[in-house]
């Protein structure tokens, strides 16, 4: 399938050409910005074509008004040493689309004070006006990305995320209806892309990589699809998500 890219600079549809998963990762990659769009491969499923996804999403999802829990560090956490942590939200967007599902994520504008050129999920910080993490998620996605609040239905969460800078994050997880058009905000985002669910819910797909953060070596989930570096709380949340629908515990 071919892989959809809205630009910040020219917000429209862009049909790219193929290119096979390149192996190697480097860490250069997730803050270099790259001109030239790659399309998604399909190499190596590991969880069937996911026809059964909307059932595991019903079964295993946590209902929206199920407070995250902050639980005590584990294998997707960073020790943070952190005694208060700031509530984030971030929506996990899953897109039919004729060829299989995708993912919808974001790259951080290039100019961000934190976390520049990174690949993320749309979302932020639950403001005090938000009803609940999936409106601050809907929000959030609506202001980034430009896409109107009616494409969007959140469905459910998988716990909470705990980050090294001091967040705690609850994913949101929602279907998007296709037929949206979006207008990313040059301020915060660069690019909004699609890349295939069954690449990144592919635990051959998902490695772990060790950097040095504070003095400190830490490991965390990096994802390499073409030229695309998925990595820190992004790749944990991914790989969160791989384990609650697919009942794997990582180790």
């Amino acid at each position: 399938m071919d892989g959809f890219v809205y630009s910040a600079a020219a917000p429209r549809l862009i049909s790219a050409r193929r290119n096979e998963l390149r192996g190697k990762m480097d860490f250069d990659q997730a803050g270099r910005h790259r001109h030239q769009v790659r399309t998604p491969s399909h190499e190596g499923r590991g969880v069937s074509t996911l026809g059964d996804l909307e059932t595991r999403l019903a079964q295993r999802l946590d209902p929206l008004e199920t407070p995250p829990a902050l639980a005590a560090g584990g294998d997707h956490d960073f020790d943070t040493g952190v005694q208060s942590l700031t509530p984030a939200a971030v929506l996990v967007p899953l897109v039919r689309r004729p060829e299989g599902w995708t993912l919808l994520l974001t790259k951080r504008a290039d100019t961000m004070p934190t976390h520049a050129g990174q690949i993320s999920f749309p979302g932020g910080r639950i403001q005090p006006n938000d009803a609940d993490a999936a409106a601050a998620a809907v929000r959030e996605t609506v202001e980034e990305t430009g896409m109107p609040a009616s494409f969007i239905r959140p469905i459910g969460g998988y716990g909470a995320y705990r980050t090294g800078t001091g967040y705690i994050i609850s994913p949101v997880v929602a279907y998007i209806e296709p037929g949206f058009a979006l207008a990313p905000d040059p301020r915060e985002v660069d690019e909004v892309f699609e890349t295939p669910l069954d690449f990144l819910l592919n635990p051959l797909n998902h490695q772990r990589h060790q950097r040095e953060f504070g003095g400190k070596m830490r490991s965390y989930y990096a994802i390499t699809h073409g030229d695309r570096y998925i990595w820190g709380a992004t790749g944990g949340l991914i790989r969160a998500l791989y384990e609650r629908l697919f009942g794997e515990a990582a180790r």
